[in-house]
């Protein structure tokens, strides 16, 4: 993107004005000294050099797979087998409940497949020997099925098993705590991959390919990534483009639910510039930035896009050759006489 050529170094500016007049400046005012001599400022020239950049967002990294464990019963929590940041096997048990909850008939259904059961093998067995017809046996298969679910259902009401296998990267509830049907009880995540959602603008939507390289920094830590998916109709409650980024975790170096700063580069499409958070102000809805024309300072309205470090986008309002004025913004008004210091 379009960068930046400082023109010089400056001295302190306050330090320039006052040194100019050791006689008469002293008993006049900074106003005045500004109205006779101009505001003193530093200037940059926009130039038409341009580069690549990299756009960055904060956004929380999640498990690439990730499943919550929900109550299916209204009970006390009787027993919880796993921490947070334990590793387990779909189908392993994590979280129990009493099992003479009514609701789950635990030991009803219990007696009922067992039963169900026993009548099976001995009806096969009379089947094979010629006592009774497939279609009795048939009859007697499907109410052992019915038995099979029934018995099934009341244990994962009462033995709450992990959703996939993976990490525990949260635990909602404690032992002994009562909670209702519904109530998120703990959350599974395989995070060997990590996942990050972005809200980006229409412009950066457009410059981004799902397959594009990105990268995470946390703590110090880099995850290696790229993007997943690229939305190309705008979340109307957010007025924003979502991007899915995945990003390699190897030996689970950072942990799900970390904030992290994610960065996209994006090649230059020689429609915008970068400019330092600095130069630019802002008065209500407005962006704007001051530049010099002749020896007067003039305000320039600005359309901003995306933010990259320090810096920021300028999609519309100045040109390569406009000379931005850099230090005293405060001090200027728009037709404000200046003075540039070297």
């Amino acid at each position: 993107m379009k960068r930046l050529l400082a023109i010089s170094p400056l001295l302190f500016l306050l330090v320039a004005v006052g040194g100019c007049d050791s006689g008469n400046s002293k008993t006049k005012s900074m106003e005045q000294l500004h109205r006779e001599r101009g505001v003193p400022v530093r200037v940059e020239v926009i130039s038409d050099d341009t580069q690549a950049g990299a756009y960055s967002w904060h956004a929380v990294l999640e498990g690439g797979r990730e499943s919550t464990a929900s109550a299916l019963v209204a009970d006390r929590v009787e027993q919880i087998k796993h921490r947070v940041g334990d590793h387990v096997k779909k189908n392993a048990v994590v979280v129990t409940f009493p099992t003479d909850n009514p609701a789950a008939s635990y030991h009803q259904a219990k007696v009922a497949f067992e039963h169900s059961r026993t009548t099976l093998e001995r009806m096969t067995s009379l089947y094979e020997s010629g006592g009774i017809s497939l279609q009795e046996l048939d009859n007697v298969r499907t109410q052992h099925r019915v038995s099979e679910a029934n018995w099934n259902a009341a244990r994962e009401a009462i033995n709450v098993d992990a959703p996939i296998t993976g990490i525990i990267t949260r635990i909602n509830v404690r032992e002994s705590q009562n909670v209702k049907p519904g109530d998120a009880l703990f959350t599974v995540g395989d995070t060997r991959t990590l996942r990050a959602r972005l809200l980006v603008t229409e412009v950066n939507a457009g410059l981004m390919r799902v397959g594009g390289p990105a990268e995470a920094e946390y703590a110090g830590k880099t995850l290696k990534g790229r993007i997943v998916q690229v939305d190309r109709s705008m979340n109307s409650k957010k007025q924003a483009y979502g991007v899915m980024v995945e990003f390699s975790n190897p030996g689970n170096m950072v942990a799900s639910g970390s904030n992290a700063q994610v960065r996209i580069p994006v090649e230059n499409t020689g429609t915008s510039l970068m400019l330092a958070r600095k130069d630019v102000q802002r008065q209500d809805d407005e962006y704007y930035v001051f530049v010099v024309s002749g020896g007067d300072a003039v305000r320039k309205p600005v359309s901003i896009g995306s933010s990259i470090g320090t810096s920021v986008e300028i999609l519309d309002g100045l040109q390569p050759g406009d000379t931005l004025i850099t230090a005293s913004q405060m001090l200027l008004e728009d037709g404000s006489s200046i003075r540039i210091v070297d």
